[in-house]
């Protein structure tokens, strides 16, 4: 070859590398960075001053809003004088579960010292929450919005609102994070919470629309322990999204939603200028607890007035009939151009059965909650270090059984094992007299059926296997069950727990393993470059 034509070959090569570097560069999803210092701070939610989780010395902590596919990173910097971690409520964490922020999955970040956080919200849209994963640190502060919105080439099954609003509704305790925890270590259950909080604050704030206009509320319970009802005194509520999934609009004039759970309503202002009570009940306790804010008309000069409108308090069959009425709108795209009906989810055959009871007992004297008799206790090591690296003795597959048992509880890391893409049906049991609420990391699964008593086989002749909504939160009645179908098409270690957070402190959850033989990136990411180490799990040489 002439040196010429060398030469033009060599320029030829180099300017079509950097046209690839370009295009792949320009291609990447935006990321955003955050850098979060949680510390203590004072606060007074309830007019007396406490101590309370900051984050960036805010209460609640920053919002993330965010769009399909950014790329999020966080810088966390912990502050406070005990280990600390965030989990990202309902983001799926694809290939990531490094990044979960749980225990089975992280070494908790240690005090004076950070750690950074890398994870996309890969294919989805809605409203999200983050909160503390460790200790009782949840009942304190140290949580906050994060707000998925769709992409600009994506339709919406309703027309663009003239505002957005978000709702952080949760349950208070006067005691510290701390105080909770000794209570429950010496083998006490937790009282009933001494108020409801809209935002961090018992009352006052104010929300303005102008009249004939349509606006967003995105409402998420980021309580510990208690059930909500939401509503707006004369205004109705259009349903619009829950947890991800685009809902049938059906209209509502009070909605439920249950511990870490999160609903999308639209509301139009069609009353006359004033401002009106926007209020949140607890559901299913003596006495109910109420806290209120306003919806205020632009040119309001009249204040909230009246008694607050009327919500439901011990009504479990009215909340499971209005369950039964939240179903997928099957004709809407998600968070890509495809309808969300477009899996065929009711044709799918079962692989496995779960069937998970939770209950209460005694072990050593001690108040503790168990899923199926096994009080889970968190390993030194985290699990997915444990597995990822082959260490032994932190873990195995026949710690609890897939179906209740009779006999005494007893203490346990209970890991299920589960190949990829198994298709798998999990039914909560509930014999005790309160609702709960459970919560599965890395994926949604559709909520096919609700029922009284003790679940059996013949109970699927009830599910709804066409247009079923899919979330990553589920209650669970009063001595009732709840099933659920789930598509496990997520590689790694996915946390299962009580999202009731002393339960969860006192071993109601447990870990599902998703996994294959096969090493793929397209499948699981490796370990992140700055992974933390603990327990038997040390960095690689």
């Amino acid at each position: 070859m002439k040196p010429t034509s060398l030469l033009q070959c060599k320029l030829f090569i180099g300017s079509l590398l950097f046209w690839l570097g370009s295009v792949l560069v320009s291609a990447e999803d935006p990321y955003l960075f955050y850098t979060w210092t949680v510390t203590y701070g004072t606060r007074s939610p309830l007019g007396v001053p406490q101590q309370v989780i900051l984050i960036n010395g805010q209460f609640p902590g920053p919002p993330i809003e965010a769009v399909t596919n950014n790329n999020i990173v966080v810088n966390l910097i912990n502050k406070l004088d005990e280990p600390f971690l965030i989990t990202w409520n309902g983001v799926k964490q694809r290939r990531t579960s490094w990044q979960d922020g749980v225990l089975g999955t992280n070494c908790p970040i240690q005090p004076n010292s950070n750690w950074t956080y890398q994870f996309q919200l890969k294919d989805q849209i809605g409203t999200y929450t983050y909160f503390a994963s460790t200790s009782m640190h949840r009942a304190s502060g140290a949580f906050g919005a994060l707000n998925i919105n769709q992409r600009s080439v994506i339709t919406t099954p309703y027309p663009t609102p003239d505002g957005d609003f978000t709702l952080l509704v949760t349950d208070w305790f006067k005691m510290s994070h701390k105080d909770l925890r000794k209570r429950l270590d010496a083998g006490y259950a937790l009282p009933l919470p001494d108020a409801l909080l809209i935002n961090g604050v018992s009352k006052g704030l104010i929300f303005t629309g102008e009249q004939g206009k349509t606006y967003k509320f995105r409402v998420s319970n980021v309580g510990i322990a208690t059930s909500i009802n939401f509503r707006i005194q004369d205004h109705t509520m259009s349903l619009i999204e829950v947890e991800g999934a685009h809902t049938l609009q059906e209209t509502y004039e009070s909605l439920d939603v249950h511990v870490g759970q999160s609903v999308t309503v639209l509301v139009t202002l069609k009353a006359s200028v004033r401002d009106y009570y926007i209020v949140a009940s607890t559901r299913f306790t003596k006495p109910i607890l109420n806290t209120t804010a306003s919806l205020r008309y632009l040119g309001s000069k009249n204040a909230v007035s009246g008694p607050l409108p009327v919500g439901p308090t011990y009504h479990i069959h009215w909340s499971m009939k209005q369950a039964r009425t939240i179903r997928m709108n099957l004709t809407a795209n998600a968070a890509r151009p495809n309808p969300q009906g477009s899996f065929h989810y009711g044709t799918i055959p079962i692989n496995r059965t779960l069937i998970l009871a939770n209950a209460a007992t005694m072990i050593y004297g001690k108040l503790r909650y168990t899923v199926n008799r096994i009080s889970y206790l968190n390993p030194a090591t985290p699990l997915k270090l444990a597995d990822w690296y082959n260490i032994s003795g932190v873990f195995d597959f026949k710690t609890m059984l897939s179906t209740p048992t009779i006999g005494p509880a007893h203490f346990g890391t209970s890991v299920f094992d589960v190949e990829l893409h198994e298709f798998v049906e999990i039914v909560f049991q509930n014999d005790e007299r309160s609702i709960q609420s459970w919560h599965m990391d890395g994926t949604s699964a559709f909520l096919v059926g609700y029922g009284s008593g003790t679940w059996n086989v013949t109970m699927r002749k009830r599910y709804n296997l066409s247009d079923a909504v899919a979330r990553h939160t589920f209650q669970v009645y009063p001595l009732s069950w709840t099933s659920i179908l789930v598509s496990l098409d997520n590689k790694g270690m996915w946390n299962l727990r009580s999202q009731i957070w002393s339960r969860r402190y006192l071993g109601q959850e447990l870990y599902v393993r998703v996994w294959n033989d096969e090493k793929s990136l397209y499948t699981e990411v490796d370990p992140p470059l700055n992974a933390l180490y603990c327990g038997q799990a040390k960095r690689p040489s």
